[in-house]
């Protein structure tokens, strides 16, 4: 949710509130707020049913919080093996006819060591974590980056 969303909210919140006093976080609260999971907040006016069976609305006014935690889909050794052949296939020196899973990139495909640490920073952007060096110079193959990821995502199959 962008800054012009929360303030959007913030104002139809203190609209649908009457007078009802709206506190906003100072700057450095909100930059952690905007780093934990997401809350929705939401102002509700209580209905009360009476005896006699009518609705009644109450005069007092309730917080009610919902977290939303989003998750990455769920990843399977073929969602895997897809993923790191779409992205070589899009790498603009890799030849989408010569490559295979079993491929070498440097024997193969012909790529040199700034092409491999580029397809290494372009696994890391697809799957979301960091590739450490050590571990970047063993990946020599689309199936060990294949293992690699399914190893470090906990996808065993």
């Amino acid at each position: 949710m962008s800054l012009t969303q929360i303030a959007r909210n913030c104002a139809r919140l203190a609209v649908r509130a009457n007078g009802i006093r709206v506190i906003t976080a100072q700057p450095q609260m909100l930059l952690h707020r905007l780093a934990m999971p997401a809350m929705c907040n939401g102002i509700t006016q209580s209905i009360l049913k009476t005896r006699s069976g009518n609705a009644q609305e109450s005069k007092s006014w309730q917080w009610q919080t919902a977290r939303k935690y989003s998750a990455k889909p769920p990843l399977s050794l073929k969602l895997i093996n897809e993923r790191v052949l779409l992205v070589l296939k899009l790498y603009d020196k890799i030849d989408p006819s010569k490559l295979r899973v079993e491929s070498h990139f440097i024997n193969d495909l012909g790529l040199d060591s700034l092409d491999h640490v580029e397809v290494i920073m372009a696994m890391e952007d697809e799957f979301g974590f960091e590739i450490p060096d050590s571990d970047a110079e063993k990946l020599l193959r689309p199936a060990d980056i294949i293992k690699y990821v399914a190893d470090k995502e906990d996808v065993y199959e």
